[in-house]
């Protein structure tokens, strides 16, 4: 049997591909966007896509399953459980879709899936059991999508707080209540291949080990102590963090059916560049962006890290122009494209930007280390963007705390009339601050570039 994890750091995601290698079959499980992720995995394993499945109908980045099942010619496998609103709606029309319920199973080669149903992140949500029939009829593990993480379950809410429909926050966490109750009973010795790790947004405690038993998590995992309906509803509700904004429209996305990915990206040209009604996204570095840019634009550094903060600040709908080089710009569109922003009109190469801002308006702002900034602090308005978590560890005695997913809603408790000193914890969030807030204030605006991390060794060394 071959087996292999392949997880997007962005997305804190985990998807899966398993093979039989007798027979050169391969299913994979909650596939992405990127179907060249698969396509080459499955290549460089001597293996042939033959099945593709997922657990639910996510809300937290766009399933690659229709797109790759075309790619490949491979059977979708997809849950027909669940309620009527939350049925997959593309599947009556696709002679290649396959509608699964809880106790169907189907063989890759010589592997055993079982399907079981386990609502309660989402209605039709099932996890797949495993069986490597030449070696045994007991299974060996689960992929538990988002009804189990290491150290964690699955959130019950994003229905309601996600896609708008109200009281199904409660009915989603009895039903995850049950399927937990189910799964207690299965063997210890399973293995549990969950579909997300730390960082994401679909749990509130996440672990960052890649996978784990059945035995273990009913010994460590909170959620098995919970022996009573109601103390478990209370306690899985409590405290989740607020999604971002694209999570309403992935949940209709993927219910619908996702597009084919574009696949263009122009270079504009300067006679090409129109910036009435886009959305600027510049994926150079925060010291290139303070230096010169473009009035209104915003400043995610290309990286692990820019589709979980453009999910929070460009709009699916928008339509979009890149600033960075080709190879940024195309990593930029495949990224985007993971969470539904597809409008995406071309990019600006650095060179043209800096023949663009020759004739047109540009902004700047000063990049600061914490040492040389000792002297401002007590007379500007401090403003930290981390989260409450982070600041409650250790923060300014004169710092404010507005998170930076918080931050456009919050514009109206920064005063406008004393200097500006922003920060986070080691200056990764702060550009992003920095490129909201500009369009907002006139005044004397700095950004620290080392955050709390110079500003908290400044504070060490005084004390010395």
């Amino acid at each position: 049997m071959f087996f292999q994890r392949l997880y997007h750091d962005g997305l804190a995601q985990a998807s899966y591909l398993v093979g039989c290698q007798k027979t050169g079959e391969a299913l994979v499980i909650d596939p992405h966007r990127d179907s060249a992720v698969y396509l080459n995995a499955a290549q460089a394993a001597g293996l042939r896509i033959s099945a593709i499945t997922e657990t639910h109908i996510h809300a937290d980045f766009v399933s690659g399953s229709r797109e790759l099942a075309q790619i490949t010619g491979a059977k979708l496998y997809l849950s027909a459980a669940g309620t009527a609103a939350w049925q997959y709606a593309f599947a009556s029309s696709n002679p290649n879709v396959q509608l699964i319920n809880d106790g169907d199973s189907w063989m890759v080669g010589n592997l055993k899936i079982e399907v079981l149903h386990t609502p309660g992140h989402t209605p039709e949500h099932v996890i797949f059991m495993l069986t490597d029939t030449p070696a045994g009829d007991e299974p060996m593990g689960i992929f538990t999508g988002d009804l189990l993480f290491a150290g964690d379950v699955g959130r019950p809410d994003l229905l309601e707080k996600a896609a708008g429909i109200q009281g199904t926050s409660e009915a989603g966490a009895k039903d995850l209540f049950k399927s937990l109750q189910r799964i207690a009973s299965l063997p210890d010795f399973l293995q549990v291949w969950p579909g997300h790790g730390s960082g994401s947004a679909c749990g509130k405690a996440l672990g960052a080990v890649p996978q784990s038993t059945l035995g273990y998590e009913k010994k460590v995992n909170w959620a098995f102590k919970q022996q009573n309906e109601a103390d478990f509803v209370a306690a899985v509700l409590d405290g989740q963090p607020t999604p971002p904004p694209y999570f309403a429209a992935m949940k209709r996305i993927n219910r619908d059916g996702p597009e084919l990915r574009p696949q263009r990206l122009p270079a504009l040209s300067l006679a090409e560049i129109k910036l009435d009604n886009r959305l600027v996204v510049d994926l150079r570095s925060a010291n290139d962006f303070a230096q010169a840019s473009i009035p209104g634009a915003l400043s995610l550094t290309s990286g692990a890290m820019l589709n979980r903060w453009a999910g929070w600040f460009v709009p699916v709908a928008s339509k979009v122009v890149l600033i960075g080089t080709a190879e940024a710009a195309k990593t930029a569109q495949t990224e985007l494209s993971m969470i539904g922003i597809d409008q995406i009109e071309g990019y600006i190469t650095p060179d043209m930007l800096t023949e663009w801002l020759k004739t047109n308006p540009s902004q700047s702002y000063q990049r600061v280390p914490a040492a040389n900034l000792s002297e401002q602090l007590d007379q500007a308005f401090v403003l930290d963007v981390r989260t409450p978590e982070e600041y409650a560890n250790g923060h300014g005695a004169k710092a404010v705390n507005i998170p930076l997913n918080e931050l456009p809603k919050r514009l109206a408790e920064i005063p406008n009339d004393q200097p500006l000193i922003v920060h986070c914890q080691a200056g990764g969030r702060s550009p992003i601050a920095m490129s909201l807030l500009k369009p907002h204030f006139s005044q004397a605006m700095v950004e620290m570039s080392d955050g709390w991390n110079g500003w908290y060794q400044l504070k060490k060394e005084r004390h010395v």
